[in-house]
């Protein structure tokens, strides 16, 4: 059978752009592998959200007497119901895809794909049937996986990716989580939170180093303060799981180190998915395991796209959809524009969270840029003194000779739900002026934007 576009992949970029383009008028299959909504829905950001709940909630317990509450026995967790429960969210959100697939009209085909030339797609489904389908045009969202280390060899047991993180069976007493990007950071929380004993080792000076540097200090003494131990500017060399316990080597500054812990979590980021999938025969061109396209997602041969994980641009589920949405609106012929990727908010959902968006202040002083900065701790903010929450900060990062806003940076209670009015405030070219004088609520933790946008012009009421 032949469609307009076959997608191959139902992830945050692919089912995005199946659904964009069924509503532009295309006839449109998805071809899907394993579940409806691919890593980010199944196995990635919904599920791993909802262990972050799971533990923020049990935090809050702990702390209830901090609130004037009292609770009569002791707080403990079950660790089978949390895990169900993310489980259950994951299902959820991949049922939700199928049912607007269904509502889209939208054919969903089981099974590997792998392009082929003349613009064909050949499906092998679960009994190893091989069937053909063709397509005008071909829009490649394979994702990606969890990155193995030579040395950090996964058994999926003792040593364990991302995935088995959100299915073990039983609590570990200990853990070593190895790389402390977003993913190690909230599986690191979350463990340590549900009392784990975790430790957390990254290679580079600062945990979540893409981070800006003040943040990432911040998250390292706040995880340190709770009693999870960190080891920065260490790498882990070797990992012996032949015994009970793992036997994780871990080289520092000041020499090697032995850690006994039930389970190695790597995470030290993903792989892309683009072997065995036909791109040689059709003569695609990728370089470090990234397909390349134009700014409209077009590969070098025509009727030929790549969006998603498996192209250059931020691994992120918000970023692959706005690719799926930009490729799907370009074929249409709607002349959408490119993608800025220097705007892209990045978060983190550990406690606290970090959320950021734009240059950090390394970065924008590497650029040769003359700062403005200002900084509003939540310490000083009346909402979060009433939730508890005075832990973090705002920075915002100005060019001053122009006053563009260079980036933001935040970190604290609820400042993934704060990021987005930067986000548009960049994309607007909003003046610090305007966002000053914009009238925030009171109390919300969103006036330490105000606020820190303020100190950067030497307005700051509240500091």
């Amino acid at each position: 059978m032949n469609y307009d576009i076959i997608v191959i992949g139902s992830g945050p970029s692919g089912y995005v752009a199946a659904i964009r383009a069924s509503q532009l008028g295309f006839n449109v299959a998805v071809v899907e592998r394993a579940e409806v909504g691919g890593i980010c829905l199944n196995w990635g950001c919904i599920p791993t959200k909802a262990l972050m709940k799971s533990a923020q909630v049990f935090d809050f317990l702990k702390h209830a007497g901090d609130y004037g509450i009292k609770l009569n026995g002791e707080t403990t967790t079950d660790f089978p119901a949390i895990i169900a429960r993310s489980r259950a969210v994951a299902d959820g959100m991949s049922k939700g895809i199928q049912f607007l697939f269904k509502k889209n009209k939208i054919e969903i085909i089981n099974g590997t794909a792998k392009v082929k030339p003349g613009k064909i797609v050949e499906v092998t489904d679960n009994t190893g049937i091989k069937t053909e389908i063709t397509a005008n045009h071909i829009i490649i969202a394979t994702g990606a996986r969890s990155r193995e280390l030579p040395n950090i060899k996964q058994d999926g047991k003792k040593v364990i990716g991302y995935r088995e993180a959100l299915t073990l069976p039983k609590q570990p007493a200990s853990m070593v989580v190895v790389g402390s990007g977003a993913i190690g950071s909230e599986f690191a929380y979350f463990y340590h939170t549900i009392g784990t004993k975790v430790t957390l080792v990254e290679v580079l000076p600062n945990i979540v180093p893409i981070e800006d540097e003040e943040v990432s200090k911040q998250l390292e003494r706040s995880f340190k303060k709770s009693g999870m131990k960190v080891y920065t500017d260490a790498t882990v060399e070797t990992v012996d799981a032949s015994g009970d316990l793992c036997k994780v080597t871990i080289k520092t500054k000041k020499g090697e180190e032995v850690i006994d812990a039930e389970i190695v979590l790597s995470a030290v980021g993903v792989s892309t998915n683009v072997e065995n999938i036909g791109l040689e025969e059709c003569g695609i061109i990728t370089e470090r395991g990234k397909v390349i396209t134009d700014e409209f997602y077009k590969t070098n041969i025509e009727g030929y796209y790549a969006i998603g994980d498996i192209v250059k641009g931020q691994a992120l589920a918000h970023v692959a959809s706005a690719e799926g949405i930009i490729c799907v609106e370009n074929i249409a012929g709607k002349n959408p524009e490119p993608l800025d990727y220097g705007n892209i908010p990045g978060c983190t959902y550990c406690s606290p969270e970090i959320a950021s968006v734009g240059m950090t202040e390394k970065q924008a002083k590497d650029a040769g840029y003359e700062l403005k900065i200002g900084k509003f701790p939540f310490s000083a903010s009346g909402k979060a003194s009433a939730a508890g929450a005075k832990e973090g900060f705002v920075k915002v990062i100005f060019d001053a000779k122009y006053g563009e806003l260079l980036g933001a940076h935040m970190i604290g209670y609820n400042v993934t739900e704060m990021i987005a009015e930067i986000v548009v405030a960049r994309k607007l070219e909003t003046t610090a002026h305007e966002l000053i004088k914009a009238v925030h609520p009171h109390p919300t933790m969103s006036e330490a934007i105000m606020e820190a946008v303020a100190a950067a012009y030497g307005e700051v009421i509240h500091l």
